[in-house]
């Protein structure tokens, strides 16, 4: 409800289906009386979603899914309770792992290797939007989003591990001259 009157002209999310169906219950939420159009990026299911009536595609709201914006891989630890864990390989440890900026539990990924597939994307595929003065709404995941408000805060590796992304609130930005800036408190 927090979003539901911030104009929206397109949509990004992470391919995991807790991302989307945030992403979707707050647009249902939206006062928008534009129709989400799912797009695919290749494949036949790309040429068959496409609006080819310009009155149509003003009346419709692009979403795109991204293995990019993918929540970080924590390897052998997913799907593991915490507190196993901890008894299992140290609290310290496991809060290493889950909270440093470049050490990652076995087979997954620190925030540092998350960040260069969330980086990349979000300049190459989300910032054209951004500066075509599109409004863009990310449904992502805690550590996708932790690296990317790296990004646009200018954090370091240090300061981005005391970042908290808090589940289900929306953080804001607007996009001035290339800049970012923060409208929301996190």
């Amino acid at each position: 409800k927090k979003i539901k009157d911030i104009p929206i002209d397109i949509i990004f999310m992470s391919t995991l289906i807790r991302a989307q169906m945030t992403g979707f219950l707050a647009m249902n939420q939206h006062t928008t009386t534009k129709t989400l159009v799912v797009n695919h990026e290749k494949g036949k299911l790309c040429d068959w979603g496409k609006v080819f009536n310009d009155k149509t595609k003003e009346d419709t709201i692009e979403v795109y899914f991204s293995w990019h914006l993918n929540e970080r891989m924590y390897g052998e630890l997913q799907g593991n309770n915490k507190d196993e864990m901890r008894a299992k390989f140290g609290k310290e440890q496991v809060h290493i792992w889950r909270r440093s900026f470049d050490v990652a539990p076995k087979n997954g990924e620190s925030l540092k290797m998350t960040s260069e597939r969330t980086l990349p994307y979000f300049k190459d595929v989300v910032l054209p939007h951004l500066d075509k003065n599109k409004n863009v709404f990310i449904a992502a995941h805690g550590n996708s989003l932790r690296s990317i408000v790296m990004f646009l805060d200018k954090l370091s590796g240090d300061e981005v591990v005391k970042l908290e992304i808090p589940t289900g609130e929306p953080i804001i930005y607007e996009y001035e001259n290339k800049n970012f800036i923060r409208t929301t408190k996190i």
